[in-house]
């Protein structure tokens, strides 16, 4: 039932998510939330909630335009599931709006692909990792990830490998700029002293690792099978496709880094391992199976709300 209805992309699906994403914010707001519901409360949290779920329009966008997947929507699915699974997401708005940024980014980085307005694409892939890592300082080790992808589209011009660089160094330059004519300080914007814990023993409660369980149980089975299918890809679209599991790889060193392990910061992990898990989904044959994961995926994030 749920996989004939995200097999193929329809304006329904959007509903669903949507229903799913609200769901999650709600369970955000009553079990928490710290500061609970008031109705002063209503336009901030509907703000989150509107960049949260531009977020997911955004990665159709990217997955639709370099077809890095089957024309499904599972992966939208999957993104408000791992929501639902980790509403705290909305409990941190600095995270969502930096995740939102490194889609952005992400989405230019993808497309160079096309080889058209090479430097543009990854000038604004810099402006907009720069932009992200003012939010949320650890979402710049995602700067990584356009200078990976000009080594996986054999890009051999120097000038080339120097804008994204420029792209993030006019972020810093102006946020120091700003910072000195408002705040007559450099470094009021730029955070110079990144804190980083590495007790993962904030994670250790049911919900917590309950949901870490889910997302390492299935996104581990799915990539063994998404690196094999790796290899057949051809063309301009392979780089795409590693440019998502290196995402995984950035978002995972971000959970361990993170200074505030209060599960928001699993967000930047759930767009590039949505595609990967959706790449598998895609790839099973047997549908008594594929129905089997997928409710699995569905349910278990519903069961995690009554505990």
């Amino acid at each position: 039932m749920i996989t004939s209805f995200f097999s193929k992309s329809k304006p329904i699906n959007f509903l669903i998510v949507f229903f799913i994403s609200f769901v999650a914010l709600i369970t955000a707001v009553v079990k928490y939330d710290s500061s609970g519901f008031t109705w002063d409360r209503v336009l901030p949290l509907g703000l989150v909630f509107g960049v949260s779920y531009l977020s997911i329009l955004v990665i159709d966008f990217i997955v639709s335009k370099n077809a890095l997947t089957r024309k499904s929507n599972y992966e939208i699915l999957l993104y408000s599931l791992f929501l639902l699974l980790v509403p705290q997401v909305f409990t941190n708005q600095d995270v969502v709006f930096s995740n939102l940024l490194i889609l952005l980014a992400l989405r230019r980085i993808v497309s160079v692909r096309s080889q058209k307005n090479v430097i543009k694409k990854l000038f604004d892939s810099g402006v907009l990792i720069g932009l992200a890592s003012l939010v949320y300082f650890w979402s710049i080790l995602f700067f990584i990830v356009p200078i990976l992808a000009l080594f996986y589209f054999n890009e051999q011009r120097l000038k080339t490998w120097l804008v994204p660089f420029l792209g993030v160094f006019t972020v810093g330059i102006t946020a120091i700029a700003a910072s000195v004519i408002i705040n007559d300080t450099f470094f009021s914007y730029i955070n110079i002293a990144p804190q980083v814990d590495f007790d993962l023993s904030h994670y250790n409660s049911v919900q917590f690792i309950s949901a870490i369980t889910m997302l390492l149980s299935f996104g581990l089975w799915s990539s063994i099978f998404y690196l094999k299918d790796l290899k057949t890809k051809t063309g301009t679209y392979k780089p795409s496709y590693k440019i998502v599991f290196v995402s995984c790889m950035v978002a995972s060193a971000i959970l361990i880094l993170a200074p505030n392990k209060n599960g928001s910061e699993f967000v930047f992990l759930f767009a590039p391992l949505s595609v990967v898990i959706t790449n598998y989904i895609e790839t099973i044959e047997e549908k008594w199976f594929k129905d089997l994961f997928v409710i699995l995926l569905f349910i278990i994030p519903f069961a995690l709300l009554v505990l």
